[in-house]
């Protein structure tokens, strides 16, 4: 081949093909980062949708679950939880779970910069921060339902959004909490492991929801003298018979909604969806999280259905929220065949945790400790067991003789997990006794027994969610009351109407022509 006459590109010309290869590929990378970043942003903000959603699951499941006469109440504490912990959080709080924090050791229990979101874009990990904030206050007003002060609810609604919940999650999930950080030995590793909040959400919300019970005392007329078993009329809507299914509508519709949004709560935690092989973690989770609903439903009922003789619909509701709490600790990292062992104990857990309140004669309508606390807690506990370095895996590891997982160190990431729970336990006591102890002292914590017995649609909101003679409790007299009054007014226009006509009939007949003058003169 003749190369006498061919021209070799000079090196000028080669340095710029290279720069502009180079500068090719970095756009393409930076394309590639904007891609991942924008589909994890979308990904975020329409599982933070989702789990918004929840605040319809819960109004609805306490709507149902209370009477029809603190219907009104319940819905409009839900519209408020959303409110006031959007602007508790934007305040102060994503500032003290996420803030920056300096060099001092402060910012091992919470963070110290970007109060109202100050020098802060990071805004679709702010949007599902939030919705998870609102869901811990949200979980503690069914335990005070029915008897709770509304200044009191506002009150604790705007500590648990904006100081409460983002202190523990600090702890827990931002990377300069001391709990994240864990124990550093020279054989063994511990960090708190809580995929998407059995402890930081629900034990720390479940924690409260206890306290404000207990402090509250029980609804007048929910435990008799010598029984534990609740009054007959205490639970569900107090209503006629036609409208009496209502109750069971409104509480089998919020538990649905509260399990599709639990799908979100579990598989939106993935942090990094466009990552590689994250999208099957996305579906692990939330596989694992109707599992562990399902078997703790099943398990609970069958108890129910041996101890009782019924089948029961809304305790097996709560039973199948319990199930899906208590996947959240570990939904991400466990095989489904593990969801067995967490939701049949998550079922036991309520069930056992049931009979202990009514045993203490603790009055929680919406069965909120059980539900959220003893989920959460069997959940944090659970995943140090079956998940993949659990100590099951390490058990079998170490009877297979197979270098897998430690069971040395298996045991101590489940002593860490406890110690961590403990922590959320003494925190959210210590945080909220104080302020519920005050608020009591100034007789704003509970509402009078009146105002109790009648309901607080009307005294306190003056809209009644059913007509009045669904109350009941003083204000079926009321109703009887008014309709007496109405037959007195329709007696009196009947006996207006006789005399009318009477003299009508009187005229008629004396005075025939004035009648019949008068009778042609009108059109």
């Amino acid at each position: 081949m003749d190369t006498g006459n061919l021209v070799l590109p000079s090196s000028d010309l080669l340095r710029n093909y290279s720069e502009r290869i180079s500068q090719l590929d970095q756009r393409i990378e930076d394309l590639k980062t904007d891609f991942r970043e924008s589909s994890d942003a979308f990904f975020m903000c329409s599982m933070a949708l989702v789990i918004f959603f929840m605040q319809c699951g819960f109004a609805f499941l306490e709507a149902g679950a209370v009477r029809s006469k603190n219907t009104t109440n319940i819905l409009i504490k839900n519209l408020l939880d959303s409110c006031i912990a959007i602007i508790g959080y934007w305040a102060i709080g994503w500032a003290l779970a996420y803030g920056a924090v300096g060099n001092s050791s402060l910012g091992l229990f919470f963070g110290q910069s970007e109060f109202f979101l100050a020098s802060m874009e990071d805004y679709p990990r702010f949007f599902f921060q939030y919705v998870f904030a609102a869901t811990a206050s949200t979980i503690v007003s069914g335990a005070v339902a029915e008897r709770c002060e509304f200044v009191t609810y506002i009150t604790y609604c705007t500590a648990i959004s904006a100081f409460v919940y983002p202190i523990v999650t600090h702890w827990g999930w931002s990377d300069d909490g001391w709990m994240k950080k864990g124990f550093q030995g020279e054989s063994v590793t511990t960090s708190y492991v809580d995929f998407a909040g059995s402890g930081l959400v629900h034990l720390c919300a479940g924690t409260i929801s206890f306290i404000a019970a207990y402090m509250l005392g029980p609804r007048i007329g929910r435990f008799s003298e010598n029984r534990e078993e609740e009054s007959p009329e205490i639970r569900g809507h107090s209503v006629p018979v036609k409208t009496e299914k209502e109750s069971f509508q409104f509480a089998a519709l919020g538990g649905f909604i509260l399990m599709f949004g639990f799908l979100a709560f579990n598989g939106g935690s993935v942090p990094d969806v466009a990552a590689h092989g994250e999208g099957k973690i996305v579906a692990l989770a939330m596989i694992n999280t109707i599992l562990c609903g399902a078997f703790a439903a099943i398990t609970y009922l069958i108890i129910h259905y041996k101890t009782k003789g019924k089948w029961t619909l809304l305790l097996t509701i709560n039973a199948c929220l319990t199930g899906m709490v208590s996947a959240c600790a570990g939904c991400n990292n466990m095989m489904p065949w593990a969801c067995a062992f967490t939701g049949i104990g998550a079922g036991l857990m309520y069930y056992t945790l049931c009979k202990v309140m009514l045993r203490l004669k603790i009055d929680d309508p919406l069965d909120a400790f059980a539900v959220h606390a003893g989920g959460g807690f069997w959940g944090i506990f659970a995943v140090c067991i079956v998940s993949r370095q659990g100590i099951a895996y390490g058990i079998v590891d170490s009877i297979s003789g197979s270098d897998g997982v430690s069971v040395s160190q298996s045991f101590a990431q489940l002593g860490w997990n406890m110690v961590c729970a403990l922590a959320i336990v003494l925190w959210s006591s210590i945080s909220m006794i104080p302020l519920f102890v005050f608020l009591k002292k100034i007789n704003k914590f509970r509402v009078p027994a009146e105002i109790e017995l009648k309901g607080l649609d009307i005294h306190k909101h003056g809209e009644a969610a059913y007509p009045l003679h669904a109350y009941g409790h003083g204000w079926d007299d009321y109703e009887k009351i008014k309709e007496r009054q109405r037959k007195i007014s329709r007696d009196a226009e009947g006996f207006l109407k006789l005399v009318i006509n009477t003299i009508a009939r009187v005229a008629f007949y004396r005075f025939p022509s004035a009648a019949s003058l008068g009778s042609s003169s009108i059109p």
